[in-house]
């Protein structure tokens, strides 16, 4: 066929590929797709044109081979199959163009072979596949007339170990081993590979990148002249993110270093890099090095004291002590002839810990009260202050607006919640149509709005459980019978219980009332709406509230009342009493239960029984008295009891934890009862690495009532946990309680030290927790918490004096000593002596030592 002949049956071709993309995946017809992807490649005279046809998305999984496509295109020129070979070329690597196909057209055409990320990768690929033929890599690239061109193009390609870090490998048959030899036989440049190697290292922070680029400079073995000529790159790669990079660098610097080929100068800028690094392998090699150097030549000492003092700031007292005895070896050397290097050791001793600044101030000759510090100043969070809720949205189009943001919100705020359910009560009473028409953009992905299609049905959805605001708006725009809302409204759930749902339960009424409302007597607005972000609602709020109600003649519904009450604020008694006489005054029936309740007694808190398993220990919470006896079928588990074992592993409420902070508004200042019902959960952070089950600590660190046995076990969980963001969320709490003085500090610590015991609580999780927190100026508080819990840790390697240690607990003591070191803290810790006294330097027992020491001193930073 001529070229306008091929031209011709293009739309015919174009419309196929249209029917084709419509058809299933089993289709028969797509069949066809080979065939039509080699006629319309060949059909298609411009090799951009061909370029897009071959790499179409719709056709990669159904491609014709490579040889038939070069059978059907190898009759152009080669000038026009050199131009197909390099759009295909260009195009990314997701098109999956055949390699086959391009390699086959650059040898067609003799063009030269491009260097593009699509083509390179696929190049390695296939020579990596080719291990049937029963050669070696090795083999395979000095056969290819290209691996000069393609080699360093391996270096230019973004982010190329994570495609090719697998197809590197190991071992003689591998690219690392067969690049070295190419080098070696002089078939690649050497000078380029080395300088193309350490450019990428400088230039790459992936880490497969960083794996497959060092192994290959390794293979190569630059020689002391080539390492010589890149000191510049190799100062520049200590600093690099990866450590296993900057500890080959600093390997390579520190042999040049010992051979005296690089100036202590450079040694010193060095250094400061290494010594402010965070691991204590790379620190540690860097001090032992500069130990080497200042041996051979102590008059370098001016140069490279200074630099070592960069140690004095790190976080291990280890690494402290081991600078701190080669500034004291070698600071006399220095003497008067810099005194600017003398300036810069003793400026620097003020960041070591309060025991070895201590020492290092004799040992230097310095003057004590000059570099004495302030006195500890504990630094705490500004406690949290509740703030008033906004009112509810003013137009039906602003409530809208809120919901459909609430609707795509993986969290959702109480109050934002409150204000939104509150904004759709009101305006269902006065423009219901309206409101429903505002809403239908907000809900039009809900699958509820199409049920005609779903495997249940909407009813049946929100028969189970409400789903927060969903339920609300179902019934405004007609996806939900009234029947079924009645039903929801009258019975409650029909889903097994649990131990969460006596609070979920009132959540979840409130919902199936106000829809089932809002179909049936719409109410002017909720009486339960806080006032206060922290739930509580003012009790003068809630009698004009009434009062508007009986104006309007409304009836008030009895869920949402009675969660009004159990939110009204009463520690104000002359405050409550007033507005009780103002309550009584309406003559209605909600006015005399709010009066009564005002002037009743707060209920008692609830007592909890301590139960300790295998695993870890579970809180049962009693009875709680002084509840309203008239409370709705919703609200009466509330005074139930909670079992310890009444938890389930998994329950609904496991899965859906945005509802968790909704509870603490159900029944405001009384966090206790909510905490009691998390303990099991929370722990699962710890005890079973779940992820994500510590976020609700804050919240009930900021939220009002006492804070108990419940809280504090749930923060010591947390404190422990496995995954860092729960530990935040620990940490956040622990000094949000400390800011706002209801820190139990005995408690928690009594807590922690039978939860390590017992094996519940890792004690390394547990410092790097208590790091944070002491990091943050709470040094004191920390102090306070590690005192007290650790005699029960301490107390099983006391007892036996051969126990080893469990892994950890050296670095929770380093904690402990920085934080009594820094606060001045003195006294003695239970079993603390006989852990000090055992013999060898270990971690743990240097650690030991150096609390006791401070704390027999009372050592004040």
């Amino acid at each position: 066929m001529t070229d306008p002949e091929r031209r011709l049956c293009l739309p015919a071709l174009k419309e196929l590929r249209k029917e084709l993309r419509g058809a299933p995946w089993d289709a028969t017809s797509r069949k066809a797709y080979p065939t039509l992807h080699a006629a319309g490649a060949a059909c298609h005279t411009g090799a951009a044109g061909t370029a897009a046809w071959i790499g179409a998305a719709d056709m990669r999984w159904s491609q014709a081979s490579a040889a038939t496509l070069l059978h059907v295109l190898g009759d152009r020129d080669r000038d026009w199959l050199g131009n197909l070979a390099q759009r295909l070329a260009d195009r990314p690597s997701t098109s999956q163009v055949p390699y086959e196909l391009m390699a086959g057209l650059v040898r067609l055409s003799g063009c030269p072979v491009p260097t593009t990320e699509t083509y390179v990768v696929g190049w390695v690929e296939q020579i990596g596949s080719l291990w049937e033929r029963g050669d070696t890599v090795l083999d395979r690239l000095r056969q290819d007339p290209y691996t000069p061109e393609l080699v360093p193009a391996l270096f230019e390609i973004p982010d190329i170990g994570s495609h090719l870090d697998w197809l590197f490998g190991d071992g003689p048959d591998s690219w690392i081993e067969a690049l070295a030899r190419l080098t070696e036989e002089g078939v690649l440049d050497r000078e380029a590979m080395i300088d193309a190697c350490v450019a990428r290292l400088l230039r790459g922070v992936v880490a497969s990148d960083c794996r497959v680029f060092l192994r290959l400079l390794t293979a190569l073995e630059p020689t002391g002249a080539e390492e010589r000529e890149r000191v510049a790159d190799w100062l520049a790669l200590v600093s690099h993110p990866s450590s296993t990079v900057a500890s080959h660098a600093r390997s390579v610097l520190g042999s040049l270093a010992l051979a005296g080929e690089i100036a202590p100068r450079q040694l010193a800028e060095m250094s400061a890099v290494v010594l402010f690094r965070t691991e204590k392998k790379l620190v540690r090699a860097q001090l032992v090095l500069l130990g080497k150097v200042l041996r051979h030549d102590p008059s370098s000492a001016a140069e490279l004291l200074p630099a070592v003092a960069h140690a004095f700031g790190h976080e291990d007292t280890d690494v402290q002590e081991r600078a701190l005895k080669l500034v004291e070896r070698y600071f006399g050397g220095i003497g008067t002839a810099d005194p600017r290097a003398r300036d810069e050791v003793a400026d620097a001793v003020a960041q070591l810990s309060a025991g070895l600044r201590a020492r290092a101030i004799t040992a230097l000759g310095l003057d004590a009260d000059e570099h004495a510090s302030q006195p500890h100043l504990e630094l705490l969070p500004p406690a949290p202050e509740p703030s008033r809720l906004a009112p509810a949205p003013d137009t039906v189009i602003e409530v809208a607006e809120e919901v459909g943001a609430l609707m795509v919100s993986a969290d959702t705020d109480m109050a934002a919640f409150e204000r939104a359910l509150d904004g759709l009560v009101r305006h269902a009473y006065l423009r219901q149509e309206e409101l429903a028409e505002a809403l239908k953009p907000a809900v039009a992905r809900s699958w509820w709005m199409g049920t005609d299609h779903h495997p249940y049905s909407s009813d049946e959805h929100f028969r189970r459980d409400p789903y927060g605001l969903e339920v609300v708006l179902a019934a405004l725009v007609g996806r939900v019978h009234t029947s079924t809302l009645h039903e929801a409204h009258q019975h409650g759930p029909v889903s097994d219980p649990c131990v969460h749902r006596a609070l979920s339960a009132v959540f979840n009424a409130r919902l199936w009332e106000a829809a089932y409302r809002v179909r049936t007597d719409p109410m002017p607005f909720l009486l339960a709406t806080p006032t206060w972000s922290s739930g509580f609602l003012e009790p003068d709020e809630l009698v004009a509230r009434l009062t508007e109600y009986d104006r309007l003649g409304a009836r008030p519904g009895e869920v949402d009342f009675t969660q009004a009450l159990l939110r009204v604020r009463r520690d104000d008694r002359a405050a409550s009493a007033s507005a009780a006489g103002r309550a009584a005054a309406l003559g209605t029936v909600e006015g005399e239960r709010l009066a009564r309740w005002l002037l009743s007694e707060e209920p008692t808190t609830p007592t909890t029984s301590r139960h300790v398993t295998a695993e870890r220990i579970l809180l049962g919470l009693g009875e709680l008295d002084g509840l309203p006896s008239d409370l709705p079928l919703a609200f009466r588990q509330l005074a139930l009891p909670v079992g310890a074992f009444n938890a389930h592993t998994y329950c609904h409420h496991y899965w859906n934890r945005v509802e968790r902070q909704h509870w603490l508004a159900v029944v405001p200042g009384r966090r206790e009862l909510v905490a009691a019902r998390l303990v099991r959960e929370v722990s699962t952070v710890a005890v079973k690495d779940t992820r994500g089950m510590a976020a609700v600590l804050p919240l009930l660190a900021e939220a009002e009532g006492e804070a108990g046995e419940a809280l504090h076990l749930c923060v010591a969980y947390g404190l422990g946990a496995r995954h860092p963001e729960d530990r935040l969320s620990a940490v956040d709490a622990l000094l949000v309680l400390a800011a706002r003085g209801q820190l139990d500090a005995e408690r928690l610590g009594g807590d922690l030290g039978q939860l390590v015991r017992m094996g519940a609580v890792k004690p390394l999780r547990l410092t790097e927790s208590v790091r944070t927190a002491a990091t943050t100026g709470a040094y004191s508080t920390v102090w306070s918490i590690l005192g007290a819990a650790l005699p029960a840790m301490l107390a099983g390697l006391a007892a036996d004096g051969a126990a080893p240690a469990v892994r950890g607990m050296g670095e929770l003591l380093a904690v402990a000593a920085e934080c009594a070191e820094r606060t001045g803290a003195h006294g003695d810790v239970e079993h603390l002596a006989p852990v000090a006294e055992r013999s060898g330097s270990s971690r743990l027992v240097a650690q030991a030592r150096r609390l006791r020491a401070t704390l027999e001193q009372g050592v004040a930073a």
